[in-house]
């Protein structure tokens, strides 16, 4: 990559709120990254069940579903770094207690769940804020693209460390020095917003009812069907799809026959892989086909799924992990980025509300469905499913994307 092309991935940062978000974002998302992997490989050593780590994606993400159209009126209607503030300070709270239950040794199944469930509720109302908050941080509006996908790959390089991270943690120090090290995160992005020069919020003119604003952005979504398909297939592959890291720390030690470690090292190749998604999406010009490399990337996150599926070496599953990393989170970026350049500006945080509502509401529903259909098929056959069924929602959506443009700004 030449210096020039090197500058024009990295553009945004030459916003000065916008990098401190950046930077605070990148501390905490690595944080985020080792609580997440800790907690799957506890539940999984506890209770040797495929269900019950379905059961943990689904208590922390269900709740997002259920709040999280309340988050975007939230966002539309509120100061977002308000928001973030008490969002931030709230998740800080949440992995303390955590941290404080798995130190003493005396903690059972439902309280980690319990406390998966308060994230959730948490994250219902963090994400519809965070999401539109990149207009607010951006002063130059053509680096908005830039800054979705940067974002993404802040989210990557943490998804590459944190795991690996929280292995090597695990096996050394346990599970309550991992939730520690996330509670100590969010102190950078709290220190961030705080840090932050933005003009005073100015609230909306008028104020309506939270049934009227929601009944607003549906019929916002019948007048913009090409935004409305995007969220479907969203809605398709989070339930059908991407739920295949629920299957890892079954690979990792049953499969495999490893240790945290090996669930670590699986997770952050995927992470390294995802690295380079994000950044060859920041490298995009702004007239990049944004919806050709959506389909593309569902293509090869299939491919990779299936052969993933086939591997009987930890060394094997490596590459197909690095290439399942570059597929998995390119579609959402690239969804949000589409969502985030054609909504209107009043809409942008419903309309960032309506893709957690997909992603959250069928994630929790698609990691119960995997755990349960690999207890009756085994693992590898239900990965090696969810590949072919990447490849036909690729298929099938293609047609529709490609023809609804929306007009409607």
């Amino acid at each position: 990559m030449t210096q020039i092309e090197t500058s024009h991935a990295f553009r945004a940062l030459r916003n000065r709120n916008y990098a401190l978000f950046f930077c605070g974002q990148s501390i905490s998302q690595i944080g985020t990254w080792m609580q997440r992997t800790a907690v799957s490989w506890v539940i999984y050593s506890i209770t040797q069940s495929a269900s019950m780590l379905g059961l943990s994606v689904f208590a922390q993400q269900f709740p997002s579903f259920l709040f999280s159209l309340l988050g975007g009126i939230a966002s539309d209607r509120y100061n977002r770094r308000k928001i973030l503030l008490v969002t931030q300070t709230a998740s800080l709270i949440q992995s303390v207690i955590l941290a404080i239950l798995t130190m003493t040794g005396h903690y059972v199944i439902w309280e980690i769940l319990a406390l998966g469930t308060v994230l959730g509720i948490i994250n219902a109302f963090d994400t519809p804020a965070r999401q539109p908050m990149v207009h607010d941080l951006v002063s130059d509006k053509e680096d908005i693209p830039n800054a979705l996908a940067l974002n993404s790959a802040m989210v990557n390089i943490a998804r590459l460390i944190g795991p690996a991270l929280s292995g090597i943690v695990l096996q050394s120090f346990g599970a309550h020095t991992c939730f520690s090290l996330n509670a100590l995160s969010f102190l950078a992005v709290i220190a961030s917003l705080l840090l932050m020069k933005l003009p005073p919020f100015t609230p909306p003119a008028t104020k309506k009812n939270a049934i009227t604003e929601l009944s607003e952005g549906f019929t916002y979504l019948r007048q913009t069907p090409r935004i409305a398909t995007i969220i479907l297939l969203i809605m398709c592959m989070a339930l059908l799809v991407i739920p295949y890291d629920t299957l890892t720390p079954i690979f990792a030690k049953v499969i495999f026959h490893g240790d945290a470690r090996t669930f670590g090292y699986i997770a952050s190749a995927a992470g390294l892989g995802s690295i380079a998604g994000s950044f060859f999406l920041a490298a995009q010009k702004k007239e990049a086909n944004l919806v050709r490399i959506l389909l593309a990337n569902i293509i090869i996150l299939g491919i990779g799924l299936f052969g993933f599926s086939r591997c009987t070496s930890f060394l094997w599953s490596i590459p197909f992990s690095v290439i399942i990393g570059f597929a998995s989170l390119t579609p959402m970026t690239a969804s949000l980025t589409i969502i985030q350049i054609e909504a209107a500006a009043h809409m942008r945080g419903r309309m960032m509300s309506y893709i957690a509502l997909a992603y959250f509401g069928m994630l929790p529903l698609g990691s119960l469905l995997v755990g349960a259909v690999s207890e009756k098929i085994t693992a590898p056959t239900t990965l090696m499913l969810q590949g072919i069924i990447a490849l036909l929602i690729a298929i099938v959506f293609s047609r529709y994307i490609t023809h609804n443009k929306t007009s409607t700004q």
